[in-house]
């Protein structure tokens, strides 16, 4: 298992918040294709949950929902990560059960599932190969994107998909941004990330402590965009916990000396970890600062 990259003192994400068009059909998909429970549902909010105490997702229905669309920066996916190769192999005989139209990427460090909710959110699925086999060349981290051998996964498979399983985390999040190069230079310098890819002009991969990514980002539908409307469906915020109070004041000082907002979001999630602050990216992506975590 490598859910060690997504403790302290690594900076990884623990929640993310995304809107919704209609809340009952997207809990009934995502508790029946991607394997969650309901930990608490009240008005226009559904806190989604694994292990029935703790939460990596929560969805938010907006009024006059209106459609993803090209160009719009934010979301491309956010990426659940899986305990162990068996576990991928449960989680693909239940999509295949439910005829689920997926996509899959072997990517060398893990091998994963893509799909979309019923709004056209992107979510992956994986499980990450031992890091002892990942290839490293210098500071940067070796990852391609080969067709997954299916039929070897599935041999994996014991047949027991009772939905997420104890050790899921929030793996990664991917994001859609308008300038990679703002986009890079925000994440290294003001927070602290470090680049471990790059695919050309076009995508970069980001993390701490050296795995293989806990942030990605591309311009390859959204360069020169601007994030959809406040009633757009997609991601809403993302949730990214900190070691200690000295690396927030550090953070803080980062985001005010370069002219970004650092201030407290009324609307943050309840779950992932109180929040220390908030500020915004160059695509205009919310991001939630906490403390708390292991």
């Amino acid at each position: 298992m490598t859910t060690h990259f997504h403790k302290k003192p690594n900076m990884f994400v623990s929640h993310v918040q995304i809107k919704v068009s209609n809340l009952e059909r997207s809990i009934e998909f995502y508790k029946k294709i991607i394997g969650f429970d309901v930990l608490e549902q009240s008005g226009n909010t559904a806190i989604l949950t694994f292990d029935g105490a703790t939460s990596i997702l929560s969805l938010e229905q907006v009024d006059n929902a209106q459609s993803l669309q090209g160009g719009q920066t934010g979301l491309y996916h956010f990426a659940i990560l899986l305990p162990t190769r068996k576990d991928l192999g449960n989680f693909i005989q239940n999509i295949a059960e439910a005829n689920v139209r997926i996509g899959a990427g072997d990517h060398h460090v893990s091998e994963a599932i893509y799909l979309y909710d019923p709004d056209g959110n992107g979510i992956e699925v994986y499980a990450d190969r031992p890091e002892e086999t990942w290839i490293w060349q210098g500071e940067f981290v070796y990852m391609t994107t080969e067709q997954v051998n299916i039929p070897s996964v599935l041999a994996e498979a014991d047949g027991n998909w009772n939905g997420l399983p104890k050790g899921t985390v929030m793996g990664h999040i991917h994001l859609s941004v308008a300038d990679l190069a703002a986009s890079e230079k925000f994440y290294t310098d003001a927070l602290g990330f470090d680049v471990v890819t790059r695919y050309g002009d076009q995508a970069l991969f980001l993390s701490t402590g050296k795995y293989h990514h806990h942030i990605g980002m591309n311009t390859w539908s959204s360069r020169g965009g601007r994030p959809g409307p406040e009633n757009s469906v997609g991601l809403k915020s993302y949730t990214l916990v900190l070691d200690n109070e000295e690396q927030a004041e550090k953070i803080k000082g980062n985001l005010r000396r370069i002219g970004a907002v650092v201030e407290e979001f009324a609307g943050a999630p309840k779950f992932g970890g109180k929040q220390a602050f908030s500020t915004v990216d160059p695509s205009g992506i919310r991001i939630v600062f906490t403390l708390d975590g292991e």
